[in-house]
C-alpha cells in the first residue's frame, strides 16, 4: 500500500490544496477547488487505519522533535496509540506536521461508517507575500496600520488563512514589532525577521482562545493575530485590544464585508448592539471578502477580493445601525481603497484572468454584474 508521504508527494506533484482518504475510494485530491480521483487502488478499512497511523505518527515526531528535553523518546508511539483509540471511540482528531523541505500539513481524521477517514489540507512552508498571491494593494497600507482590527472573511477554503499569513509576512518584513498568534491549529511557520513572532497553538500553548485573549494585551503586543473570531468573547476582546493601541488581525466564515458587520453585532444580545456598533465602528480598520475564481486558462485559481475601509462615511453608517447602506459605500469608496466583489471580479474579467462564465458564478449581484461587463 502507497504511504501517506507517498500519497502527499502525489498530491504536491498535481498541484492540490487537499487529500481526501475514505474507505471503498480511491484517495481524492482537491486541485484548483475541484475534487478528483487519483487511479490508485480503492483503500480498505485497514489501509485508512494504517494511513491514519502515518499521520499520527508524523504528527507525534513532530512535537518529539520540538521538545525534545521534555518529552521521552518513547511518548510519540504512545501517543499515536492514545489517538487512535480516541478516534476508534468516536473522536474528532486535528493534527499538523512537517514534510521536510516539501510542506506542512494540517489533517482531520474521524470515523464515516465505522472506517476511519481524513482530510489533509497541504500548506507551504513559507507564508505567500501579498505581491506574490496578487492582494489589493491597500492591504499593504492596513499592514503597516499601528492599531486598529483587520478581518478577513470568506467561505471555507476561500484563502482566508493565506492572506492573514501574508499581511503578518508584510508586517514581518517591513516593522519592528512583537507579533502574537493565536490559533488552531498552527498553520503557516514564520521565520523572525523584522519582527518577532511568537505563535501559540490551542491545545498544546494555551488551553483555549479565551485563555489566550485573556493574557495576550499583558504580553507587551504590537501585533495579535486571531485564528478565527469564534464567539462574542473573541469578538468583543478583538474590538478592545484594536482600540487600545494593537493591530488585530483576525478572520470570519461570512459571504460579504457588509455581511461581516451585522454578523458581529448582531451577535451580542439586543442591550448591547449600540455599544458594539460604536466600538466597532472605532477599532475598524479593514474587512475584506474573498474567493478563489478560476484562471481563464484552466491552470489555478485567483483571489477576487472586495475591500471595505474605515472611511468615514463607512464609521458612521456602522455607529449609527445603517448596514443596508454598506454596499453603496463600498462600490464608491475606491477613493479610500474599497470595491465591491463585482468590481473585483469585472477588473479581473478585463485583466483576462477569468472568464464571463466565472465572473457571473461568482459575484454578487447578477444583474449589476451583468451590467457591468456589457459596458466593456
Amino acid at each position: 500500500m502507497t504511504s501517506i508521504h507517498e500519497l502527499l508527494e502525489i498530491a504536491l506533484r498535481q498541484r492540490a490544496s487537499d487529500l481526501i482518504l475514505k474507505s471503498g475510494m480511491p484517495p481524492a485530491l482537491r486541485v484548483d477547488g475541484d475534487m478528483e480521483l487519483t487511479g490508485l487502488p480503492k483503500l480498505s478499512a485497514e489501509d485508512t487505519r494504517e494511513l491514519a497511523y502515518g499521520i499520527l505518527y508524523s504528527a507525534s515526531r513532530d512535537r518529539l522533535l520540538q521538545h525534545a528535553d521534555s518529552v521521552s523518546p518513547h511518548s510519540d508511539q504512545d501517543t499515536t496509540e492514545d489517538h487512535i483509540q480516541m478516534l476508534l471511540a468516536g473522536e474528532e482528531l486535528d493534527v499538523v506536521f512537517t514534510v521536510p523541505s516539501r510542506m506542512r500539513v494540517r489533517a482531520n481524521l474521524f470515523l464515516q461508517r465505522g472506517a476511519i477517514g481524513a482530510a489533509l489540507r497541504l500548506i507551504p512552508l513559507q507564508p505567500y507575500t501579498i505581491d506574490q498571491i496578487k492582494l489589493p494593494p491597500v492591504l499593504k497600507e492596513m499592514a503597516l496600520r499601528p492599531h486598529g482590527l483587520i478581518i478577513i472573511t470568506g467561505p471555507t477554503g476561500s484563502g482566508k488563512t493565506t492572506t492573514m499569513a501574508a499581511i503578518l509576512e508584510e508586517i514581518n518584513q517591513r516593522r519592528h514589532c512583537n507579533i502574537y498568534t493565536i490559533e488552531d491549529p498552527i498553520e503557516y511557520i514564520f521565520t523572525d525577521k523584522m519582527s518577532v513572532v511568537h505563535q501559540r497553538q490551542i491545545g498544546s500553548d494555551t488551553r483555549s482562545f479565551a485563555s489566550a485573549l485573556r493574557s495576550v494585551t499583558r504580553q507587551t503586543p504590537d501585533v495579535i493575530a486571531i485564528g478565527e473570531m469564534r464567539d462574542a468573547e473573541t469578538m468583543d476582546v478583538a474590538m478592545t485590544a484594536a482600540e487600545i493601541g494593537h493591530l488585530v488581525i483576525t478572520t470570519l466564515h461570512t459571504v460579504s464585508a457588509s455581511a461581516t458587520v451585522g454578523r458581529i453585532i448582531n451577535s451580542f444580545p439586543l442591550h448591547l448592539q449600540r455599544q458594539v456598533s460604536s466600538q466597532l465602528a472605532a477599532s475598524l480598520l479593514c474587512i475584506t471578502s474573498q474567493r478563489l475564481v478560476h484562471h481563464c486558462s484552466g491552470k489555478g485559481r485567483v483571489a477576487a477580493v472586495e475591500v471595505l475601509t474605515s472611511s468615514p462615511t463607512v464609521c458612521k453608517q456602522i455607529e449609527e445601525g445603517e448596514i443596508g447602506e454598506l454596499y453603496n459605500s463600498i462600490r464608491d469608496g475606491q477613493h479610500y481603497g474599497m470595491n465591491t466583489m463585482n468590481q473585483a471580479l469585472e477588473k479581473l474579467y478585463l485583466s483576462r484572468q477569468i472568464t464571463y462564465e466565472e465572473a457571473m458564478q461568482y459575484c454578487g449581484n447578477a444583474t449589476e454584474m451583468k451590467q457591468l461587463l456589457r459596458n466593456i
